[in-house]
C-alpha cells in the first residue's frame, strides 16, 4: 500500500494504483463481479428473492473456511458451497406469487447452520487464518490472475446461460402463474435461477465479501428498478451503478485501511437513498401543481 494520499490528479493516482499487478487484478476481478452481480440482482430483486441471494452469499463464508481447512483454494469452496446451497433451496416448490413461505423457512435454516459450520471450521484449522475478515469483509488484496480467470469463465458462462432463459425468465418473474399456464417451465426456469445466482455470489463474495456481497446483489438493482420500470434500462442502470460503486470502492480502500466492502456497502446504500428520496419527490410534485389544468 502507498504511504501518501491522493495527489488531486487523477490520471497519476491511476497510474500509481495499476503499476501494481494486484491492483490490475482487482479491478479486473470487481469489474468482472459487478457486471455478473448486477444483471443476476436485477433479477432476485424482481422475483422477490434476495432474501435466498443473501444465503447464498453468507454460505460462501463456510465453503471458504472449509476449503483452507483442507487445503485447497477458498475459490473452488465459494463456488461449492454456494451452488450446493442453492440447489436445496431450489428443491421447496415454488409454485405463485404468495408461496414462499416455504422457501424462506428452509433458507433461513441454511443459513443459521452453514454459517456456524463455518465457524466451527476456521477453529478446526491449526494454522495461522488471518483471512476471516477479508472472507466476512472483503479484500482487494491477493486477487491473483488465475483468479481472475475464474471468475470470468464464471461470469461468461452465467451470463451466456441468463441471456438464453432471459425471456421465459421474465415472463415468469413478472406472472408465475399465467406464466405457468402458457407452458413456461417455471420451477425448471426457479432451479436454473438459483444456480446462476448462487454461481454470482461466489464470486461477488471474493470482493465484497460474504456478509457485504448484498451491496452489489441488491443495492445497484433495486436503485435501477427504483428509478425506472423499462426492463432493459433498468438492466443497464443496474449494470453501470455496479461498476461505478466497484471502482470506486477499490480506489478509496486503495488509500485507505478499510475494507473494500464497507465503502463498495456505503457507496450503494448512497445511491438507493438518493434514488429513493428523487422518486418521493417526483411523486409528490403532481400533487402541487395547480388544479383545473386539462390532462
Amino acid at each position: 500500500m502507498p504511504s501518501a494520499g491522493w495527489s488531486w490528479n487523477l490520471l497519476t493516482d491511476l497510474q500509481e494504483m495499476w503499476a501494481f499487478p494486484f491492483m490490475v487484478n482487482a479491478f479486473r476481478a470487481g469489474t468482472i463481479v459487478a457486471i455478473a452481480a448486477a444483471v443476476m440482482g436485477w433479477f432476485m430483486v424482481l422475483r422477490r428473492q434476495t432474501f435466498a441471494g443473501h444465503t447464498l452469499a453468507v454460505v460462501g463464508f463456510p465453503g471458504a473456511a472449509g476449503a483452507t481447512l483442507i487445503g485447497v483454494s477458498a475459490t473452488y469452496g465459494y463456488f461449492a458451497f454456494c451452488v450446493a446451497a442453492a440447489l436445496v433451496i431450489a428443491a421447496v416448490p415454488r409454485a405463485g406469487r404468495d408461496a414462499g413461505g416455504g422457501e424462506s423457512a428452509l433458507t433461513g435454516t441454511i443459513q443459521a447452520f452453514l454459517l456456524v459450520c463455518g465457524f466451527l471450521f476456521t477453529a478446526l484449522y491449526k494454522g495461522l487464518l488471518g483471512g476471516v475478515t477479508s472472507m466476512l469483509f472483503g479484500s482487494f488484496l491477493g486477487i491473483t490472475t488465475t483468479q481472475v480467470w475464474v471468475l470470468l469463465v464464471v461470469a461468461v458462462a452465467v451470463l451466456g446461460v441468463l441471456a438464453v432463459i432471459g425471456r421465459p425468465l421474465l415472463f415468469a418473474s413478472v406472472d408465475p402463474d399465467v406464466a405457468a399456464g402458457r407452458g413456461v417451465p417455471v420451477r425448471l426456469l426457479s432451479t436454473l435461477f438459483l444456480i446462476l445466482l448462487g454461481a454470482a455470489a461466489a464470486g461477488a463474495s471474493q470482493i465484497t465479501g460474504t456478509l457485504l456481497v448484498f451491496a452489489l446483489l441488491v443495492m445497484p438493482a433495486a436503485t435501477a428498478q427504483v428509478l425506472t420500470a423499462r426492463p432493459i434500462l433498468s438492466l443497464s442502470l443496474s449494470v453501470a451503478l455496479a461498476l461505478v460503486v466497484t471502482w470506486l470502492g477499490l480506489i478509496i480502500a486503495y488509500y485507505s485501511p478499510y475494507p473494500i466492502g464497507f465503502y463498495v456497502s456505503t457507496f450503494a446504500f448512497a445511491g438507493f437513498v438518493f434514488a429513493r428520496l428523487g422518486r418521493l419527490i417526483a411523486d409528490r410534485l403532481p400533487r402541487l401543481a395547480p388544479t383545473g389544468v386539462p390532462a
